[in-house]
């Protein structure tokens, strides 16, 4: 009997129009909430550590300024991460992000203003790079070599992930861009797949995302024995490790029937 064959992850296909919308769309609703905030709201704690509301404003900044940045960069030689590598690679690189956000935070604290100056300039910049950049050009990151169109999907995640993270910490009711959400969703739920491959669970987040993964007797037809579905929000949060397995499931945000359906031993699978 041949031996089986190892089943892989294939790399799901993004509109490039849709997603550089989306990006640009999410972007001004984030700005536009930030530049509500008093002082005091700026000064708040978030559920990310010892950040507080600045600090994950200035990220979110950063987050898509690399864009701008590795774009302006000569082009890499080599291309060193795809898509689907990137949210386990994330972790690695805590540190330093965390050093980059909080030089970014205190320079915007500086000055009355120097907040809302510094979106204004990101959201310019970054337009004019999503008018003008080919999808297909290599740019630096700090991963290495990546498709402009691999980490424009990338940053669907960085900020519908802190979109969440500012409602969180404020009270704001800043929207979820559809197409951004729909972006974000699909690729940490490949993400999934690819850190516990197989095919012994699906796990469904309507009404972007269906995968299967888990090793163990493969599913090929009729009702799966084993099922995970939830919201879109709920499984970034659980990807994200904003939420654990058990807070979900007690809160019902997550129905899991089969004796594989506990995903709490692969998750999170970002950062």
């Amino acid at each position: 009997m041949p031996p089986a064959r190892k089943r892989t992850q294939r790399t799901r296909s993004y509109d490039p129009a849709k997603t550089r919308a989306a990006l640009l769309a999410q972007f001004d609703h984030v700005r536009q909430g930030i530049l509500t905030l008093t002082p005091e709201q700026l000064r708040q704690p978030t559920r990310l550590g010892e950040w507080t509301v600045l600090e994950l404003a200035a990220h979110i900044t950063m987050a898509v300024r690399s864009v701008v940045r590795g774009v302006a960069a000569p082009p890499p030689a080599t291309r060193d991460l795809t898509l689907l590598e990137w949210p386990l690679a994330t972790r690695k690189f805590a540190g330093d992000v965390d050093h980059d956000t909080r030089e970014i935070a205190e320079a915007a604290a500086d000055t009355q203003g120097a907040l809302a100056a510094l979106y204004e300039e990101t959201g310019q910049q970054f337009a004019d790079v999503l008018v003008a950049a080919p999808d297909e050009r290599l740019i630096t990151t700090r991963f290495g070599g990546v498709r402009l169109d691999d980490l424009l999907v990338t940053r669907t995640v960085e900020l519908i992930v802190h979109t969440d993270d500012l409602n969180d910490a404020t009270g704001l009711a800043v929207p979820y861009d559809r197409q951004a959400l729909a972006a974000c969703t699909r690729l940490l739920a490949d993400a999934l797949a690819v850190k516990a491959p197989g095919g012994s669970v699906e796990v469904r987040v309507p009404p972007y995302a269906v995968v299967q993964c888990v090793e163990g007797p493969r599913h090929t037809r009729g009702t799966p024995p084993n099922v995970v579905e939830t919201d879109p929000l709920t499984w970034v949060r659980l990807a994200t490790g904003r939420t654990t397995w058990a807070e979900a499931v007690s809160a019902a945000q997550v129905r899991a029937s089969g004796e594989r359906a506990d995903l709490s031993a692969h998750l999170p699978v970002l950062g």
